[in-house]
């Protein structure tokens, strides 16, 4: 199991959650994070970080989200390791209003 990052990071990119991982397992692209599944222990700490709802617990995924496992596992080889706190998308806090958070 793996936490994944689904499309509510999509339009932010907050970085919270990448400075708490212990295994620096955060990758990006130019819109949003993905986790390396096969680097993810697990642990969670990423989860509650987040502060658009963006991270779930692969087991936890809701119903319409589960297509973002396989793109994570997809898109995150391709991407920039992200091992430190970065500032956000200059769309994020327009996209974070939007989420309703």
């Amino acid at each position: 199991m793996a936490f994944v990052v689904t499309d509510n990071c999509r339009r932010c990119r907050f970085t919270d959650c990448v400075s708490v991982c212990p295994v620096d397992c955060f990758y990006g692209d130019e819109g949003q994070l993905y986790i390396n599944p096969d680097e993810c222990i697990d642990c969670g700490a990423c989860e509650p970080e987040c502060p658009v709802s963006a991270i779930f617990d692969e087991s936890a995924l809701p119903a319409d989200k589960k297509s973002w496992i396989a793109i994570n596992a997809e898109k995150s080889p391709q991407c920039q390791n992200i091992t430190q706190k970065q500032e956000p998308l200059p769309t994020a806090e327009a996209r974070k209003k939007e989420l309703g958070f």
